[in-house]
């Protein structure tokens, strides 16, 4: 589990590609003061495991449906990479619950500043846009941040200069492709909600099974 604060912005050394995987290796330091083979780490906001870890950073297998999902795959040796190591039992709960298990992505449409904020507007597929609300929790690209504005296109966030700052998100503009995760709690609550789906009976409907499923 993770926080969405952002420890490093590291630098990818090199890319491995297979046929519908690939393996990155990625320059920090910061975060290798105890980092371990095995040891998770969120890559601009996805949960990969470290394979090897080195004087000057780690490496990570990426699998085919994470490069699907998330921006992954457009990495290019010399990209920066927000980090940030699994929280720790002991450490402040600064910002939400993330999990590092990308939703899917979307893409800048707007960049405008505001005195001393920088508001993004970035579009989204209807399926992650229903889990978005407004004041409601966002990772973007592993960042936590809150959502400030919504249509039935897009959603606004407004990022302070220290986040800005000190993550990849400064460097981003109109048309660049960013990593989402919306908030777990929407998603479990959607799914136990959801009514039970009950199998027909093999002999057909009958006024029974009719009114136990609310007929």
């Amino acid at each position: 589990m993770f926080t969405g604060l952002i420890e490093e912005v590291g630098i990818l050394r090199a890319v491995r590609r297979g046929a519908h995987s690939s393996v990155l290796s990625i320059g920090t330091r910061a975060i290798l003061d105890d980092l371990k083979v095995g040891d998770s780490v969120a890559v601009n906001g996805v949960c990969l495991t470290a394979t090897t870890v080195d004087a000057g950073g780690f490496t990570a297998d990426v699998m085919h449906e994470t490069l699907r999902r998330s921006s992954l795959s457009a990495l290019a040796p010399g990209s920066p990479v927000n980090l940030e190591r699994a929280m720790a039992a002991d450490g402040r709960f600064g910002g939400h619950i993330v999990s590092g298990h990308i939703d899917g992505t979307g893409a800048i449409t707007a960049k405008r500043r505001d005195d001393n904020a920088v508001w993004y507007t970035v579009a989204a597929s209807p399926s992650l846009l229903r889990y978005i609300v407004e004041k409601g929790s966002i990772a973007i690209d592993g960042i936590s941040l809150t959502v400030a504005e919504i249509t039935e296109r897009d959603f606004s966030v407004s990022v302070i200069p220290h986040t800005a700052a000190v993550t990849i998100l400064g460097g981003k503009g109109t048309g660049d492709v960013v990593n989402l995760e919306t908030d777990i709690i929407g998603k479990y609550v959607e799914k136990l909600l959801r009514p039970r789906e009950e199998p027909a009976p093999a002999g057909g409907l009958t006024l029974e099974f009719l009114a136990q499923n609310g007929f």
